[in-house]
């Protein structure tokens, strides 16, 4: 990790842990091939894969920002707390997502 600005580190990391995108809903086919694997099964796999590699992207660039202070936390708009918090969420919970949604509500109040 660079130490020299955590700011910008930590900004970083957070648009790391964001670059993962979920895999696209399968397509709706009028007639199945016998052979023909059931398109929902390998999409439900597809997205248990992409929740653990979008978990994994968040313990390797988001929990390591612990490090830092508080105040380089509440400069990209989260605190320690929240980040114990998304780290302990089962992984059917995107830990991302569930990260901006409490920043949000935590902005409105």
């Amino acid at each position: 990790m660079n130490h020299d600005n955590p700011n910008r580190q930590a900004k970083y990391a957070w648009r790391q842990a964001r670059r993962l995108t979920p895999p696209p809903e399968p397509p709706r086919l009028e007639f199945y091939m016998p052979a023909m694997p059931p398109l929902t099964l390998i999409h439900k796999l597809e997205m248990r894969w992409w929740r653990y590699r979008r978990r994994q992207l968040f313990r390797r660039h988001v929990v390591p920002l612990l490090a830092y202070d508080d105040h380089v936390l509440q400069d990209i708009g989260h605190c320690r707390e929240d980040i114990h918090w998304a780290n302990q969420l089962p992984l059917s919970i995107d830990a991302v997502q569930a990260l901006e949604e409490r920043a949000n509500i935590g902005d409105k109040t």
